[in-house]
């Protein structure tokens, strides 16, 4: 099984700086992607207490759970970060592959794929390589830079009591430790960054995360020891099987028309019910508050379903949905909810993409995240739109606050003021001021003394929006089955090891930025074959290599977990995680992994050396970049070669070559091109970082 293996913090450092500086970009990222936020527009949010800059941010999924996430995270504008779940069971054996996105999104990982020392490691890493960027200057723009750490764990009461989990959730509300560590790793070329004051205390916030069919009594077992014992504040992730089978299949099959998605009568049994979903909100609200902690829910968890599609290992009994009818569901169940208790704070994942974002913020949800999305073609690069689609929401209504936003979005304003405002002129000023070019409610009422009402207003008309964009989502064409049956195009050719059609999707579609781009030399080359023949080596012709394109694609292995989703969405076959170049970022890696072809790169002593697994046969070839000659074995026969002209200049056979044992030099010149582009220190890459 593929594991992901992080980074060393100095690589990340080197490259993360580097490319900037060389290419305009970070970890793939191209800086026009980054986010500056609006100068003239304040979209800022309040969750559980703190600030942050905007209400946006990865769900806890693959896209934030390794150091480079959470920076691609950051760039692309999202400043509340949900991080993927940990659990004490942190060795688990997840099938492969793990997520189909093809259209509506459906996965069977659920659960973060690190150690829980790991996950620690690299979630600090992140936070101080947001630091360091934000320190830098980087993205630039008005530095609306106030980000939050929202912890994720799961999933029953007795593994988060674990003292392994209690001591993770220690390390994150006190990350001095681990800062001081990865302190000490920064290259010395960027040595003025060490002295930076990086964040320690990455979060005071967990959301709950429960297995489906957990029992109530062990959700709010589990939520009372975080108030109490973990002194954190809670949100617990609620499940869309508390709308009833009859609603959601209702939904599911007659409004949406995906009567393919079948749902199980067991899992709506063991599954949190309505009333005593309120029955918890209820006593752990009263409880948070008297601990001065906070308390909200979050709707909603994915909805567990039959595994229906040939995606995923037959041995997959079922699969969790997501995406397009997830967001319709959810929002039936916000609605649902806030009918009944429409002052508890909800936060919202669900399908949420650029065209629905803007009517998310304005349900006053915080934080709103996304997945699904951001597992399509330009991966966090699709992150910007989202708040560039609020912005001119926001704009076109003549507002600058986000609460502002909310009273005016969807004509609920004057409810929400009458609901709220006592009667009398400073009621009537309000009102009137909501058909104004420009509305400042908040400074109405401040200059009236009466600030406490404002939050208090926005929340009303919030919960007042509800049933309005719900209604609109569900007659919206685009959530129904017939709009999301398209499957992403294959053109019907094969990935080999070098060239493509170049799309370079799966580049941003790899959550782990574990896809890249390198460039080398095209070559159109004979090669022989050599021979141990009476302990000599005899040459006899070979074939012809041919590389057309000097753009080529390849994958770091340490940073790919075989989800598959690269291959969703490449127009080829064969999966450019399987057929393009795959490096390895240690010796230790590349020797571990025997079933699968690879290379690992290191600069040592001036020279350049690779181990090549080709056909499953491996190899050996160490450069002299000054001198440009190479040695090449196979462990039976050794070259000597002219490294720039692709010449064989000497051979000879190893003590113990067997009688008749062949080398084709095409091997050669794989691993000489792969091995050129990516250690190539002009553009960078996860493979030549250690070295930038």
């Amino acid at each position: 099984m593929a594991e992901l293996v992080p980074a060393p913090f100095a690589s990340l450092v080197r490259r993360m700086f580097r490319e900037h500086e060389r290419e305009q970009k970070i970890f793939d990222l191209p800086a026009r992607r980054f986010w500056r936020g609006a100068p003239d527009l304040d979209t800022s949010v309040t969750f559980h207490g703190h600030r942050a800059s905007n209400p946006l941010g990865p769900a806890a999924g693959p896209q934030d759970q390794m150091a480079q996430n959470v920076v691609l995270s950051w760039l692309a504008g999202s400043r509340i970060l949900e991080l993927k779940t940990v659990q004490v069971n942190d060795r688990l054996v997840i099938p492969r592959p793990c997520i189909d996105a093809t259209n509506v999104g459906y996965n069977v990982e659920w659960s973060q794929e690190l150690r829980l020392t790991e996950s620690l490691s690299e979630y600090v890493a992140g936070s101080m390589l947001v630091d360091m960027l934000r320190a830098s200057g980087i993205p630039g723009g008005t530095g609306k830079a106030d980000t939050l750490y929202d912890m994720s764990v799961g999933y029953d009461l007795a593994g988060i009591r674990s003292p392994q989990v209690r001591a993770w959730i220690e390390g994150m509300k006190d990350a001095r430790v681990e800062v001081e560590r990865l302190r000490r790793e920064i290259p010395d070329d960027f040595a003025a960054l060490r002295d930076l004051d990086f964040t320690t205390r990455l979060s005071d916030q967990v959301t709950l995360s429960t297995f489906h069919g957990c029992p109530a009594h062990e959700i709010e077992g589990i939520a009372r020891f975080l108030l109490i014992e973990m002194d954190v504040h809670v949100t617990v992730k609620m499940n869309p099987t508390l709308l009833g089978r009859p609603t959601v299949d209702g939904i599911l099959h007659g409004l949406l028309g995906y009567h393919e998605i079948e749902t199980r009568p067991e899992d709506f049994e063991k599954d949190l019910h309505w009333d005593q979903a309120l029955e918890i909100t209820d006593r752990l609200t009263e409880l948070a508050r008297s601990l001065g902690r906070t308390f909200q829910v979050k709707f909603s968890n994915t909805l567990v379903v039959k595994n229906h599609r040939a995606f995923f290992p037959s041995s997959e009994a079922v699969m969790y949905l997501s995406g397009e009818p997830l967001h319709v569901l959810t929002l039936a169940l916000v609605d649902r909810y806030r009918r009944v208790r429409p002052d508890v704070p909800i936060s919202f994942s669900a399908g949420v993409d650029n065209r629905n974002f803007p009517d998310c913020a304005a349900l006053g949800f915080t934080p709103i995240t996304t997945c699904t999305d951001l597992l399509r073609p330009g991966g966090y690069g699709r992150l910007p739109k989202y708040l560039e689609n609020l912005e001119e929401r926001m704009r076109s209504l003549g507002v600058r606050r986000l609460g502002d936003y909310v009273v005016k979005a969807c004509d609920q304003g004057p409810a929400a003021i009458r609901q709220q405002v006592p009667a009398g002129p400073l009621r009537d000023a309000l009102l009137e001021a909501l058909s104004a070019q420009r509305v400042d409610l908040l400074g109405m009422l401040e200059q009236a003394g009466q600030g406490a009402l404002y939050e208090r207003v926005v929340r009303a008309a919030g919960v007042l929006n509800t049933p309005v964009v719900v209604e609109k989502v569900q007659k919206d064409p685009r959530f129904r089955a017939e709009s999301n049956r398209v499957v992403p195009r294959k053109i019907g050719s094969k990935l080999w090891l070098f060239d493509c059609i170049n799309c370079d999707k799966c580049v941003p579609v790899c959550p782990n930025d574990a896809n890249f781009v390198y460039h080398t030399t095209p070559l159109r080359a004979d090669y022989v074959t050599l021979r141990v023949q009476e302990g000599a080596v005899v040459e006899a012709p070979g074939g012809v290599l041919e590389v057309k394109k000097d753009h080529q694609l390849a994958n770091f292995a340490d940073f790919c977990n075989e989800c598959g989703n690269c291959d969703t969405f490449c127009p080829e076959d064969g999966g450019p995680y399987v057929e393009k170049p795959r490096f390895f970022g240690s010796l230790e890696s590349w020797e571990g992994t025997k079933a699968r072809d690879g290379f690992y790169c290191r600069r040592e002593d001036g020279r350049d050396v690779v181990w090549g697994r080709i056909r499953g046969r491996e190899y050996r070839l160490e450069i002299d970049r000054e001198r440009e000659t190479a040695v090449f074995t196979d462990h039976a026969i050794r070259v000597a070669l002219d490294h720039r002209a692709r010449r064989v200049v000497r051979s000879e056979a190893l003590p113990g070559a067997p009688e008749g044992h062949t080398l084709e030099m095409s091997a050669y010149l794989n691993l000489a091109l792969a091995a050129d582009g990516a250690m190539d220190p002009q553009r960078a890459n996860p493979v030549n970082a250690g070295w930038l």
